[in-house]
């Protein structure tokens, strides 16, 4: 693997011949399963066709943590490494982090006049994230979180943007944004689309709906044999099946969610189904097939991971050349900004 080597297409100035692509992380901590299922393998898919960037987004990281924020520098690590071991190639995919990019947060600025204060509350996420973060009323950064987020996307003109359905309405208000400062001031911006996965949320393993980094439900990419093994065998199943002879239920359960995701065995996923569904086969041996196809998924992202590891600056340079060429693209765009604006006093 080598640092990002820029493509004649891709070389600042150059006109784009693909469609572009804006996706990012928080650097929250180390992904996990949920974060392959419903983000990372779509990335590995799609670099080789679209235009990519990929923002590091610390600053919105801020909006409901400042806490710990020494932890912050490698999370960003752990955050790239992930995306590395799992296939996000760093010749294909521009790697950049937000708050090396001055033009975003000006963006934001100029993108909060346009839109009021009772639609930012409209976007369905808030009281999500207020609740999982245990906010009684949201800062004035969480409530802006959607128009920054319209100012990443924008910034580097992306025509795209891979979210979940349960992001698809951050999207909307980039386009709501987009087309109003279009007809206000000048056509800058194209009007982009959510790009939603096929395959939706995975479950965490305490059977809630959403796997997530703060909800401590979470398989991590970077998890070793042990802890894996530990987590499975703690999954939740079937509350209603109490001895290993109940029929049990398979829709919904998340030992065959995972089964059903991570083994590629299906005629050993469809015996265990069938087996359970006839109170033939127990909790623990349906949790112990599942921790083999897990493994047989873990272990090579976990060697990936372990040869990057050994490789010291390998992950500053990554983000060092795309977050260049990332603000090179945000300088254009705020020149054309500032100008339809009549901002550009002295020629900026």
């Amino acid at each position: 693997m080598s640092p990002q080597t820029l493509s004649a297409s891709a070389q600042p100035g150059a006109k784009a011949l693909r469609k572009r692509i804006l996706t990012g992380d928080r650097p929250t901590g180390k992904l996990h399963v949920g974060h392959y299922v419903g983000t990372l393998a779509n990335r590995v898919k799609l670099q080789d066709e679209y235009e990519t960037f990929l923002l590091i987004a610390d600053y919105h990281m801020l909006t409901t943590r400042l806490e710990k924020l020494e932890e912050i520098e490698q999370n960003i690590r752990d955050d790239v490494i992930d995306n590395l071991a799992v296939g996000v190639d760093p010749d294909k995919v521009t790697y950049f982090l937000q708050s090396r990019v001055p033009e975003i947060p000006e963006l934001h600025l100029y993108f909060s006049m346009l839109v009021s204060v009772p639609r930012a509350q409209r976007i369905p996420t808030l009281k999500d994230a207020m609740r999982d973060h245990g906010l009684r009323e949201p800062t004035y950064g969480l409530l802006g979180y959607p128009i920054l987020q319209a100012a990443d996307i924008l910034c580097v003109k992306g025509d795209l943007v891979p979210v979940g359905r349960d992001n698809e309405s951050h999207v909307e208000i980039t386009r709501e944004i987009a087309r109003k400062f279009n007809e206000l001031f000048a056509p800058v911006f194209p009007v982009p689309r959510a790009l939603i996965p096929e395959i939706g949320l995975l479950p965490g393993i305490d059977g809630r709906e959403k796997m997530g980094k703060s909800l401590g439900n979470a398989i991590n990419l970077s998890d070793d044999p042990k802890v894996v093994e530990k987590k499975v065998m703690s999954m939740y199943t079937d509350p209603t099946r109490l001895r290993p002879t109940d029929p049990g239920t398979v829709e919904g359960n998340p030992v065959f969610v995972y089964h059903d995701t991570f083994n590629t065995d299906k005629a050993e996923v469809d015996d265990l189904k069938d087996r359970y569904r006839r109170g033939a086969v127990g909790d623990v041996e349906v949790k112990r097939k599942l921790i083999v196809a897990l493994e047989r998924f873990l272990e090579p992202i976990r060697e990936k991971r372990a040869e990057i590891e050994r490789r010291p600056g390998l992950v500053d340079e990554i983000l060092e050349s795309g977050t260049i060429r990332a603000r090179a693209e945000a300088q254009r765009t705020l020149h054309e900004v500032r100008e339809a604006m009549k901002l550009d006093y002295f020629g900026s």
